[in-house]
């Protein structure tokens, strides 16, 4: 298209892409929910859930104000542990964005065949992300899927920090793309699921996605033209940073385990105290209420 329009083709690029997006914006107003209770896809049980879901929420923002609440976010130590988890998945994730092309022009193929080739990378990691999405929300887990996607994306930088075939590195850089990719939105969720307060877990996830930006900073500079064709510098540092994160996701885990073995414990003695004071008569009652959501971290 260079040259359609008086246009050079770079400028098609962001013409079209910006016209997507604005499409797909007056579409999703009027295809996305405003509020569960009209949510069509949801069931009964479902909508009765979410919307008591937020009426706790709810009690929550009355019982701490948002000054509060904003103070907590910058010191809770799971937003600083999950954000260092996700810098862990961005610095892989702007380094192979910002370098792929290189990276495979490198392989020995041409700069649009190159380009070409960056394609099915992301197509295949956009199907990977689906999934991730919807067993990791069928089965209420996030760790294990993200897990997952920084060992394959570690499998990939392996790959191609090593000196193998051409075929086996771009074979690798699928890896690279679908693992870095798959990760990202499973922590964010992963925080902001076990945020409560709707200003805690605005700030919080401010300042995960904040640190993490960051990491493009980083990436930009760490894939050397000197370093090719091997770039070993580029691959090894994204291979530590996604080793930094396999480290962090398991204490994570273990630590939200132990709160959540406690508040277990607390949750029980309220409702033996609740069940005493109703056989002495007194019209006691636990302070649980029946059906409502109970918070838990998730793991």
């Amino acid at each position: 298209m260079d040259g359609d329009g008086g246009l050079e083709g770079w400028s098609w690029i962001f013409i079209l892409e910006g016209a997507v997006t604005i499409l797909l914006g007056f579409m999703a107003a009027f295809v996305m929910v405003d509020y569960p209770s009209t949510a069509k896809f949801l069931t009964a049980e479902e909508r009765l859930f979410v919307i008591e879901k937020r009426r706790h929420d709810a009690a929550q923002d009355e019982e701490h104000p948002m000054s509060q609440q904003v103070w907590a976010a910058f010191t809770d130590w799971q937003v600083w542990a999950l954000a260092t988890v996700q810098v862990s998945i961005a610095v892989p994730v702007y380094g192979i964005t910002y370098f792929l092309p290189t990276i495979i022009n490198d392989f020995g193929y041409s700069t649009s065949l190159s380009q070409l080739l960056t394609v099915p990378p992301y197509a295949l990691a956009t199907v990977t992300i689906l999934v991730f999405a919807h067993f990791s929300d069928k089965i209420q887990l996030r760790s294990p899927f993200i897990i997952a996607g920084q060992s394959i994306a570690l499998l990939g930088y392996i790959i191609n920090i090593s000196d193998v075939p051409s075929g086996v590195k771009y074979f690798g850089t699928y890896l690279c793309v679908i693992g870095s990719y798959s990760s990202s939105p499973g922590s964010i969720s992963w925080l902001a699921n076990n945020l409560q307060g709707k200003y805690k877990r605005a700030v919080g996830i401010a300042l995960q996605i904040s640190a993490a930006n960051l990491g493009g900073a980083a990436a930009c500079n760490i894939f050397r033209s000197q370093d090719a064709p091997r770039y070993l510098l580029g691959h090894g540092l994204e291979i530590m940073f996604i080793t930094i994160g396999l480290i962090a996701i398991p204490i994570i885990v273990l630590t939200y385990k132990r709160l959540n073995g406690q508040m277990d414990r607390e949750e029980l003695l309220e409702q033996q105290q609740g069940y005493d004071a109703e056989s002495k008569g007194d019209g006691g009652a636990s302070s649980m209420s029946h059906g409502a959501p109970v918070f838990r971290y998730t793991l």
